[in-house]
């Protein structure tokens, strides 16, 4: 077997660089007008793009905001915390990398985005905590590759327990004028990247396991289970997502007793659970039926009962198949969270909106919106990463 593999194919199969793009840019007369076309047009864009990003833009509206885009109207004082929260979750994404991506050079090159960052016109503070963060995360990496084994269930906690351990550093928990340690920060100072993040992250964590109930309680067998699920899923797919967080927004509190109020963060949190949960019920809803019946048949034939046929052996296949589309959906609710702009939260769009709004700096928008794209293709693109890497490593359509 192993000669078998190690026999290359005829020199005239072999592909290099002028073969590849002779078969596949210049196979035919056609290919070749198109690829010239092609190769036109992205001359064109590209030097008008860096012509105008390297001489004509004016890149000082990003640094001079630059903490108003990360943390919003986060007490500068208080913002040392949320760093270290962030360092937090690079030691474990890098402990991460090390154990179950190794060989992964582009995920490594990931740890070092924050010291690369730290090369553009950031004033003094950032540019130390954005080189702590990439030594953090290579630590993280170095550490999870040395003791694979022995990190691997703390690991596992340690992302467990990341989220509420990064909002009990936002939010604080001792009274501000007692001058305790982690004085608390109300959420209308939340904004920017950050509540963006944690507007997503909430999002994820708590939609995804409502989603799972209501693609089970679809197809259920009791019909009261059964309709209610399919109601609230039709319902909540025939608005729109504004819709929702206008209602979270103006409604929610009419149902709560007298003098009880809600943070106007949390309503968008739960309007944003709501939404996505009906999404994410179909999308589990299509794995489930993709199952073949042979596998209930032969899990009931061993003496599993229905809730352990569905815990054991159906529901892990069923999400293993549609890894894809659930992350396409996390990244979509990462992308709807902009909508909460509307209902007066300053996210990364507020914000931009904030920044040109300054006399100063009229006039800038390319700036600006090129600045928060990035930020929202960065993060996007890296989910999207790692579901690929997911789907590598489960062996997703193989």
């Amino acid at each position: 077997m192993t000669e078998m593999n190690s026999v290359l194919p005829p020199l005239s199969e072999r592909s290099n660089v002028l073969r590849w793009i002779r078969k596949n840019l210049f196979g035919s007369v056609l290919d070749s007008i198109l690829t010239i076309i092609g190769v036109l047009i992205a001359y064109w864009v590209i030097k008008g793009f860096l012509t105008w990003a390297l001489t004509t833009a004016r890149w000082e509206v990003i640094s001079a905001n630059l903490r108003l885009i990360l943390i919003g109207q986060y007490p500068l004082e208080q913002a040392a915390r949320l760093w270290i929260g962030v360092a937090f979750l690079i030691f474990l994404g890098g402990n991460s990398i090390g154990i179950w991506a190794r060989e992964s050079r582009f995920s490594v090159a990931l740890l070092l985005s924050p010291a690369i960052l730290a090369l553009l016109p950031f004033s003094s503070g950032p540019r130390t905590w954005l080189i702590v963060l990439s030594v953090t995360g290579l630590v993280g990496w170095w550490l999870g590759r040395s003791r694979p084994e022995v990190l691997r269930r703390s690991v596992i906690i340690g992302w467990v327990i990341s989220l509420p351990i990064i909002i009990l550093l936002t939010h604080g928990f001792t009274p501000v004028d007692s001058g305790g340690v982690l004085a608390i920060v109300k959420t209308n100072l939340w904004g920017g990247l950050l509540l963006t993040f944690l507007l997503t992250v909430v999002g994820i964590l708590f939609s995804f396991p409502i989603g799972v109930l209501l693609a089970l309680g679809r197809r259920s067998e009791l019909p009261i289970i059964r309709l209610a699920s399919v109601m609230y899923i039709e319902l909540v797919r025939g608005v729109p997502l504004i819709t929702i967080l206008f209602m979270a927004q103006l409604m929610l509190p009419l149902f709560l007793p007298q003098g009880v109020t809600i943070d106007r963060v949390l309503r968008a949190m739960v309007g944003i659970v709501l939404f996505s949960a009906a999404y994410l019920a179909e999308n589990v809803r299509g794995g489930l039926q993709a199952i073949p019946k042979g596998q209930f048949e032969a899990a009931h034939a061993l003496g599993l009962g229905k809730a352990q046929t569905m815990i054991y052996i159906v529901l892990p296949q069923a999400l293993r198949l549609v890894i894809p589309i659930l992350v396409g959906q996390f990244i979509a609710v990462f992308k709807d969270t902009a909508l909460v702009a509307i209902v007066g939260l300053l996210d990364l769009l507020g914000i931009a909106k904030t920044v040109l709004a300054q006399p100063k700096f009229l006039g800038l928008q390319r700036e600006v919106y090129v600045f928060i794209s990035l930020i929202y293709w960065v993060l996007s693109y890296g989910m999207s990463y790692l579901s690929q890497r997911l789907e590598e490593r489960l062996g997703v359509g193989k």
